[in-house]
């Protein structure tokens, strides 16, 4: 990685086929987001700051854990 090259990190829940998952690259001040189809960088990326983001795994967290009726 380079000071103008976000560190792209896959979900741990993605499979080895992809298809459905996420890659991830925080900085210090933005969590920038992209499918991980676009990997080649001709698709979009979603930029969060990191409250958000804290707040975005924190309800993604306690929701995966609540048993659904």
């Amino acid at each position: 990685m380079n000071d103008t090259e976000p560190d792209w990190r896959k979900s741990s829940y993605s499979g080895g086929e992809g298809g459905e998952c996420v890659e991830v690259s925080p900085c210090p001040h933005a969590i920038h987001i992209r499918d991980s189809k676009q990997s080649d960088g001709t698709g979009p990326t979603l930029v969060v700051t990191p409250t958000p983001w804290t707040h975005f795994l924190a309800y993604a967290t306690a929701t995966a854990t609540t048993p659904t009726l």
